[in-house]
């Protein structure tokens, strides 16, 4: 799908624009991909729609571009959300705008339908969740809203694809539909109507085709000049400043009635909801908006003070448990395969007399390193993803943010950043770029910064392959990943510790408010969820990770093989890094590995291997216990274990997440800090905890 700068859709010839619009949490993200058959992230949580998605599909010899707004909440521009999607759908008009709404408590979305039919009459309203709908016995009647609010009303269920075909039908009929209503569904007090009545002939004269004069006195009547759309659309100069100037007498007419622009938000507000509640009331009547008495237990063990927090631990230990032991099984597999095809390609290449070092280069280095990084790394992927994305799709993850909001906001952050930190587990950079749904610059600043204290997957096997070696012992899988949950929850106490740091320094300011859903219970689709979260996100981790261990095992071959003044390039590095590496109670070789796995995390444990081992290549993928005995040979216990385990947790992100914090702030200095935050961390704790256990031990 093409698409130009400021996410605006390229159309071709004959192509025709859909823009869907909806409240956050209603499936509005699934009805776009069961529409263009495209894979746009989708679960049961707010906000997942960070920026406008684009795709297409073609119907009845017609072409369609549909667009996935950011989820909102109405169209008075109060957040980045809201006013993205107010203004593409000013600037672009597309010919039809589907505003979804859930059958579940469809009054929650018909403000922002009412506001959306404000501004154009080519509307549908989608009415999606209606499965959910029919289980809790909340079937509205859409007949009825249709007639209420005078646009085409169509029931779907996005999940299972019921009623999408009637969607398409009735969207085309009304993009074919030339004739434009005057649609007023909303009535304000007379001293609000009397203001929009004296600004009407001078708003019709600037106001673009296929856009209401009403909707244009409105907004610039409750947000002043700077609410308006672009100005260039908006007739000529002379036109746009009789307009803004009547507009400014108007609000002045408005003060001296005791109507300020704060009170009138407020009754602007108000009037909506209740010309929503007034259309909802028979058609779509709310029955305690679906909370059933499941929901509500569910929910005081989920959410309560002390039980919210053991359940969340007590889960994220039961996923790692889960993950560990069938990850285990599967990299032995793996393991023996790529060994089994590497010793294949050795014999082919010396078979046709292929040069040693090139031989080392590609096979000993280049290969080794990623058949090491998907060995070890795809396992748990493939096990965690699926656990997680189910956890997501049942609406636990909600309940998680829930329960980390409190925290942050006493840190002075937002309370969303719970829900990019448990991003960052599967991925770091997709929590940075998840920060999007952050409204605020200065907090969304504080989540990117911080996003690398939680570890990613890439940091996962060179923790438990340390806690099952060194720290474990013989209790197994289980007491591992109670372990390895421990050290997770170290990094959430370090993310806020860290967030209130930059907030009482840096990037001092209150704390924003924001309305957290806590969506419905729903029984996740197994096979639909193992199937999207191993596509888009066990593959695409991968993928990217094995593009960078290839060229990144070539070089550390080199630096292992080729020498100078009496050693390789790696022992040089490894000795100037040895001082360092002995205050933080580790050494030279260990340091080394994690500088050389900068472009991917999941290569610190190879390159360990590689030096440890003096061969000047790796050790065949798989064999982990005679590692477990070259590191105790090396000096390694229980103390230098915990010192590497802190360092894992802290320290520089990944070269890809690195980019990302580059492409989300646009600035090297935040780049900058991004990197050095969490290593420098790293050093005080491991410094720290080694000075400690000097002492004791002394």
């Amino acid at each position: 799908m093409a698409v130009s700068g400021g996410g605006v859709p390229v159309l071709r010839t004959g192509e025709r624009l859909i823009a869907l619009a909806g409240h956050p949490n209603v499936g509005k993200s699934t009805v776009f991909n069961a529409m263009t058959g495209m894979r746009q992230h989708t679960g049961n949580w707010a906000g997942k729609t960070v920026a406008n998605a684009f795709g297409r599909y073609d119907r009845n010899g017609r072409h369609w571009v549909v667009a996935d707004l950011p989820g909102c909440c109405s169209l008075a521009a109060s957040s980045a959300e809201e006013k993205a999607a107010r203004d593409f759908i000013f600037n672009e008009r597309p010919d039809v705008i589907v505003v979804v709404c859930s059958a579940v408590n469809p009054e929650r979305g018909m403000a922002l339908v009412l506001q959306t039919l404000e501004l154009t009459s080519r509307v549908v309203v989608c009415v999606n969740l209606l499965d959910e709908a029919a289980k809790k016995g909340m079937e509205p009647d859409l007949g009825r809203l249709e007639e209420r609010l005078g646009v085409p009303v169509v029931g779907v269920t996005a999940r299972s694809g019921r009623g999408l075909n009637i969607l398409a039908d009735v969207i085309e009929s009304v993009a074919n539909d030339t004739r434009d209503g005057d649609h007023v569904p909303v009535r304000y007090p007379m001293p609000v109507e009397a203001a929009i009545a004296r600004l009407l002939p001078d708003a019709e004269r600037v106001c673009p085709m296929g856009c209401s004069p009403r909707w244009l006195a409105l907004r610039t009547l409750d947000e002043g000049r700077e609410g308006a759309p672009e100005e260039r659309l908006l007739g000529s100069r002379m036109d746009r400043e009789n307009f803004f100037r009547r507009v400014e007498e108007c609000r002045r007419t408005l003060e001296q009635q005791g109507i300020d622009s704060e009170a009138l938000g407020d009754i602007l507000s108000a009037s909506v909801s209740e010309a929503a509640r007034g259309i909802c009331s028979d058609a779509a009547p709310a029955s305690e908006l679906g909370y059933s008495r499941r929901d509500r237990i569910l929910d005081r063990l989920l959410t309560g003070r002390v039980t919210g927090w053991l359940v969340m631990l007590m889960m994220l230990a039961v996923v790692l448990w889960i993950t560990l032991e069938g990850a285990n099984y599967l990299s032995a597999g793996l393991s023996v395969g790529f060994n089994k095809l590497e010793h294949w390609l050795q014999d082919a290449a010396l078979s046709v007399g292929m040069p040693a070092f090139l031989r080392g280069l590609l096979l000993s280095g280049a290969f080794r390193v990623m058949g090491w990084v998907v060995a070890v790394m795809l396992p748990p992927m493939a096990i965690f993803f699926p656990l997680f994305t189910l956890l997501e799709d049942a609406g636990y993850l909600p309940r998680v943010a829930f329960n980390l909001d409190g925290g942050f906001r006493r840190c002075g952050a937002c309370g969303k950043q719970a829900l990019t930190m448990c991003m960052g587990l599967g991925c770091n950079a997709a929590g940075v770029t998840g920060c999007r749904i952050i409204s605020s610059p200065r907090e969304r600043l504080v989540a990117v910064l911080t996003n690398s204290f939680v570890p990613c997957n890439g940091r996962f096997p060179t923790m438990l392959a340390i806690i099952s070696l060194f720290l474990a012992g013989s209790f197994g899988t289980l007491c591992s990943a109670v372990l390895l949950a421990g050290f997770i929850a170290v990094g959430i106490v370090m993310t806020l510790l860290v967030s209130r740091l930059l907030t009482a320094t840096i990037l001092r300011g209150q704390s924003s408010s924001f309305t957290l859903e806590l969506p419905s219970y729903r029984r996740p689709q197994v096979c639909r969820t193992l199937a999207r979260s191993l596509a888009d996100r066990t593959f695409r981790v991968l993928g990217r990770a094995v593009m960078v261990a290839l060229p990144a095992g070539a070089v550390i071959w080199l630096l292992a093989n080729v020498n100078a003044c009496g050693g390789t390039l790696l022992d040089h590095v490894t000795g100037f890094l040895d001082p360092l590496g002995r205050i933080m109670g580790m050494d030279g070789v260990t340091l080394t590995a994690f500088v050389l796995g900068f472009p991917a995390n999941e290569l610190v444990l190879p390159v360990a291997m590689m030096t440890y081992s003096a061969q000047g290549e790796l050790m065949e993928i798989g064999s982990m216990q005679s590692f477990g005995a070259m590191l105790t040979a090396n000096g390694w216990d229980w103390a230098t274990a915990v010192s590497v385990l802190l360092f894992t947790l802290m320290h520089w992100p990944c070269s890809t997440t690195c980019i990302t914090i580059y492409k989300e702030t646009g600035s090297i200095k935040w780049t900058l800090l991004g990197f050095l935050l969490p290593t420098l961390c790293g050093f005080v704790c491991c410094s720290g905890f080694t000075l400690l256990v000097s002492l004791i031990g002394g």
